[in-house]
């Protein structure tokens, strides 16, 4: 099962640290945000790895190189400019073939078992989902969430909503056509209108990295329990 790590933002909000560095490389207990994800994913047994990127994305190359060195294989697809998120993903749909493949935002952290993805896709190819969703409590920063669950079913309507983790996997046909600056959200709600999108709760630890100050408070709290 393919793997597409999102590293193409210019990560605005966490200025001055992205001026030097882009925001997948930026270190938390000792190893970039972005090592974090492909070692879990490693562990999981998802080792074909497709990175995008844009600012600074060099340097995402140079530091991670053909993943070998991490025990992983990973392919990139770079964008010169950031293309949205669903703009991105379909441009490297050739490198993410015909099955559905698994997104994460490299800028988080987070311990959801990813292991379980490729079950979840032979799920999603027989009943015809688009698209499923991992979904975390509202985080102080985002208490309004993004989209309901209920019984496993997302859906765009109602109060009761959950904050979108930054990981799900899709099928290809949910990008067929997408032009490059078109955003997630939209095409997630389409799905939804369609009830072709799935999802679940996750409750373990996830954080946004968003603000240096999450980052630092992150990188201690990783320090002292590597001590």
């Amino acid at each position: 099962m393919k793997v597409m790590l999102l590293a193409a933002g210019r990560g605005q909000r966490m200025r001055p640290l992205t001026d030097t560095r882009p925001k997948p490389l930026l270190e938390v207990g000792g190893k970039p945000l972005i090592v974090w994800h492909i070692e879990r994913l490693r562990q999981a047994g998802l080792c074909s790895l497709v990175i995008n990127h844009a600012w600074l994305g060099g340097m995402i190359e140079s530091t991670l190189g053909d993943g070998s060195a991490l025990g992983v294989d990973i392919t990139y697809s770079p964008e010169g400019e950031a293309l949205e998120t669903a703009g991105g993903i379909a441009h490297a749909l050739p490198l993410l073939g015909s099955d559905p493949f698994l997104v994460i935002n490299s800028d988080i952290f987070c311990t959801h078992d990813a292991s379980r993805a490729v079950a979840i896709a032979a799920r999603m190819r027989l009943g015809g989902d688009l698209a499923w969703l991992v979904m975390v409590p509202n985080p102080p920063q985002h208490p309004a969430g993004d989209f309901g669950l209920d019984r496993g079913r997302m859906f765009d309507h109602g109060e009761a909503r959950l904050t979108f983790s930054g990981i799900g996997i899709y099928q290809p046909a949910l990008f067929a056509g997408v032009a490059p600056g078109s955003k997630l959200a939209p095409l997630l709600r389409a799905a939804m209108a369609e009830g072709r999108v799935g999802g679940e709760l996750f409750t373990g630890r996830w954080e946004d990295v968003g603000t240096p100050g999450r980052l630092l408070a992150l990188d201690r709290e990783l320090t002292r329990q590597s001590e």
